[in-house]
C-alpha cells in the first residue's frame, strides 16, 4: 500500500523525468552573444579614435562600443566639418554574416555584410543617396594595422561592381586617455 510518502517521493521523480529537457534549456547562457567568438572578431574596431585621411587631415572622431552584452556594437560618428552619423553592427546568427546599418545626417543609408578576411572585416551591399534616391554597389574594408591603428576603406561602383571607386579612406588612432 503506499503511503503518502511513497505518493510523493513517486510524484517527485515523474516531475523531474519530465521537467529534465526544459531545465536543461534553462541552463543555456542567458547572454549567448558574450559566450561566442563570432561576436569578438569585430573587436579591434572598438575605442574612441580620431581619425584623419592618408594625407594627415583630421576627419573627425568614432566611438564604437559594445552594447546589449556583446550582441551590437554601435558606432557614433562626428566629422571634423559637423556632419555626423551612427551604425548598428551585429551577428546574423541566421547567415553567420556581419551587418553593418549606417544613416547620417547627410541622407547616406549603408546597408552591407560579410565576415572576416585575411585582410579584414569585408562587407558589401548597397549605399543609398536619400537626397537624389540612387542606389549603389557599395563595400568597406576595416583592417587592423600593425602600430595599433585601423584602416577604414569605403568604395562605390557606378557600373553594378564592374570597377570600384574609392569613396573614403580613413586611419583611425585610438584616442589618448584624457
Amino acid at each position: 500500500m503506499f503511503t503518502l510518502r511513497k505518493t510523493f517521493k513517486y510524484l517527485f521523480l515523474i516531475l523531474i523525468c519530465f521537467s529534465a529537457p526544459a531545465f536543461s534549456q534553462a541552463q543555456a547562457p542567458v547572454f549567448p552573444c558574450e559566450q561566442d567568438d563570432k561576436f569578438a572578431e569585430f573587436d579591434f574596431w572598438l575605442g574612441a579614435w580620431e581619425v584623419h585621411v592618408a594625407n594627415g587631415t583630421f576627419a573627425g572622431k568614432n566611438e564604437i562600443s559594445r552594447a546589449q552584452r556583446g550582441c551590437v556594437l554601435i558606432e557614433n560618428w562626428q566629422s571634423a566639418t559637423g556632419g555626423g552619423g551612427m551604425s548598428i553592427n551585429y551577428v546574423d546568427k541566421i547567415t553567420d554574416e556581419w551587418v553593418q546599418v549606417w544613416n547620417d545626417a547627410s541622407g547616406s543609408q549603408i546597408n552591407i555584410r560579410g565576415g572576416l578576411t585575411d585582410d579584414g572585416m569585408l562587407l558589401v551591399g548597397t549605399i543609398h543617396y536619400v537626397a537624389n534616391g540612387t542606389t549603389l554597389p557599395f563595400r568597406g574594408l576595416w583592417t587592423p594595422l600593425p602600430d595599433g591603428r585601423v584602416r577604414q576603406f569605403f568604395e562605390q561602383s557606378t557600373d553594378e561592381g564592374e570597377t570600384w571607386t574609392p569613396w573614403f579612406e580613413g586611419f583611425y588612432t585610438m584616442k589618448s586617455a584624457e
